[in-house]
């Protein structure tokens, strides 16, 4: 599993600014990728496109711990869309590991768990 860089910003207060230690970066998957290409619902991958631009800004929103270094946010939108992801380096790196809804939660937070073990 390659991540790949999606997004770097900096974050503060919503500005940019030279201060290269306030910036998160937001990696994805090779499994959260595909899963993302698979969503044919616009409107959801609009919801996940400004839940993902919220995480690079510092701003998490609806999220929550699901244990094992991972977290989730909560999309309330069609199936209850969620990403899972964990932190490294002090929170300036924000990976996200994998996608899923609400009907398949308990396989994806396994899912996702072991992931991130292995990263």
């Amino acid at each position: 599993m390659t991540p790949t860089v999606f997004l770097s910003t900096i974050v503060g207060s919503g500005a940019v600014s030279d201060n290269i230690d306030e910036m998160v970066q937001i990696v994805r998957t090779d499994v959260y990728e595909r899963w993302a290409r698979k969503l044919k619902d616009r409107n959801a991958v609009a919801r996940l496109s400004v839940a993902i631009r919220k995480l690079s800004l510092g701003k998490f929103g609806d999220v929550k711990s699901v244990g094992g270094g991972v977290s989730e946010v909560r999309i309330d939108h069609g199936p209850g869309y969620r990403l899972y992801f964990t932190r490294r380096q002090s929170g300036e790196i924000v990976i996200l590991l994998c996608g899923g809804t609400k009907q398949r939660q308990g396989a994806d937070i396994a899912r996702a768990r072991e992931m991130a073990k292995k990263l």
